[in-house]
């Protein structure tokens, strides 16, 4: 398995695609991203850019800063009962989650659009406070097309919008070097996340490692055997989107005399046919979502639109963010030979570039037909204004039982003294 085949990192965190090959057939033209904006004229001047910048800083910060707190206070559980120990860490990944979430309805608020297919039905519904609740199994692996950095956060919120909220149990792959990043590195260490060096000697056992935890059988005290809960986000295509992408994606396409989709790029197949064989027995779907952003043309990037400064601090978030959900059932999927599996997967993205071309068209994708809501609309947000106060609850017990003990030991020295 070369590394650029694994799949998964996120474009947002520097991982390239790593497609080689000839340019026999060129990217396609697209016009200036900057001669218009799908949401509109920027919604802030630079000073107001400048203190929604700041005030972002401090409430992102302030946040990770309690979580890298509260994962230090519950690590020696490690070295006292590991099962605890993995409870604890899901629990402060949940509050990440929180933050991200709470983030993007404050500084990038959008609308969620959502439909599926037949093989999804009844899974996706919408609740009467307007918000959408997903009704996906609590083991999976979710592949979706890589359009922009962001992909990966709405993502992580359908896992919190999930009737049993998953947002504590994703995992991601990423940069290697991600694990250095103050704060956030550690942060990402604790949550299981796997690093990736790109260096083939270390990464494929390295990967083995990580995915045969996550499909570890474990006994419950009254001797049932169970899996924990697990969603691995892959993005099988390697890379977001974007003119270098695009063209190694149609050189790929020319060199091997493959059809050259127009809206996804050509998916490698070896990592995602490693990871699922890895999990296979312990997993029965996999779930994949197209995933569309409203107002790009033909031709453009998401990347160039919709870049985090844009999304969050000069008020161009997308107008909507769209998912076209399908299942396949993991025995179904040609996993015994690579060929095979590597053939169907590229059928998969060709139907996957038909839905987005569904999208380009209509500016919609199929609706859903199992419901009378063909689309259920709803934003980014958490069920409630003040569930972000829970990420500080680890924090603030612990600072209010050293207090007392301060007090007791004061009183104690002075009854004594």
């Amino acid at each position: 398995m070369s590394q650029e085949d694994i799949p998964g990192p996120d474009a947002a965190l520097g991982l390239k695609d790593g497609l080689n090959g000839s340019t026999e057939k060129p990217a396609p033209t697209k016009p200036s991203a900057a001669a218009h904006h799908p949401s509109g004229k920027a919604g802030h001047g630079a000073v107001v850019m400048f203190l929604r910048g700041l005030a972002f800083a401090v409430y992102f910060w302030t946040c990770c800063i309690a979580i890298g707190i509260t994962q230090l206070i519950g690590a020696p559980l490690y070295f006292v009962n590991k099962d605890m120990f993995y409870a604890y860490m899901a629990m402060t990944k949940r509050s990440f989650a929180l933050v991200i979430t709470v983030m993007t309805r404050i500084w990038g608020r959008t609308t969620i659009r959502v439909s599926g297919d037949e093989s999804v039905a009844g899974q996706i519904r919408k609740m009467p406070d307007g918000t959408v609740q997903f009704d996906f199994p609590e083991r999976m692996v979710m592949i979706a097309n890589h359009q922009i950095y962001t992909d990966w956060l709405y993502l992580w919120w359908v896992a919190y919008a999930n009737r049993i909220g998953m947002h504590g149990h994703i995992y991601i792959i990423l940069k290697d070097s991600l694990r250095w990043i103050p704060i956030m590195g550690t942060g990402m260490m604790f949550y299981g996340f796997i690093f990736m060096s790109r260096k083939m000697a270390t990464d494929r056992p390295r990967l083995a490692h990580r995915l045969q935890k996550l499909r570890q059988l474990k006994t419950a005290p009254n001797g049932s055997r169970y899996y924990d809960p697990m969603w691995l986000l892959l993005f099988p295509e390697g890379t977001n989107l974007s003119n270098n992408g695009r063209r190694k994606s149609s050189s790929w396409a020319a060199k091997n005399d493959l059809r050259d989709p127009e809206h996804v790029m050509l998916p490698r197949s070896t990592g995602t046919f490693f990871c699922l064989n890895e999990l296979k027995g312990s997993v029965e779907y996999v779930y994949d979502c197209t995933v569309a952003y409203e107002g790009i043309k033909r031709g453009e990037y998401g990347e160039e639109l919709f870049s985090l400064s844009g999304t969050y601090f000069a008020g161009r978030p997308p107008k909507s963010v769209n998912f076209h959900w399908r299942r396949f059932r993991l025995a179904d999927i040609p996993l015994d030979d690579q060929n095979e599996f590597e053939e169907w997967l590229r059928k998969e993205w060709y139907k996957k570039d038909e839905l987005m071309e569904v999208y380009m068209t209509e500016g919609r994708f199929p609706a859903m037909s199992d419901t009378k809501t063909p689309y259920v609309e709803t934003e980014v947000k958490t069920r409630s204004p003040f569930e972000i106060f829970q990420i500080f609850a680890v924090v603030g017990i612990v600072g209010l039982m050293w207090n007392n003990v301060q007090k007791l030991y004061a009183a104690v020295t002075k009854m004594f003294g």
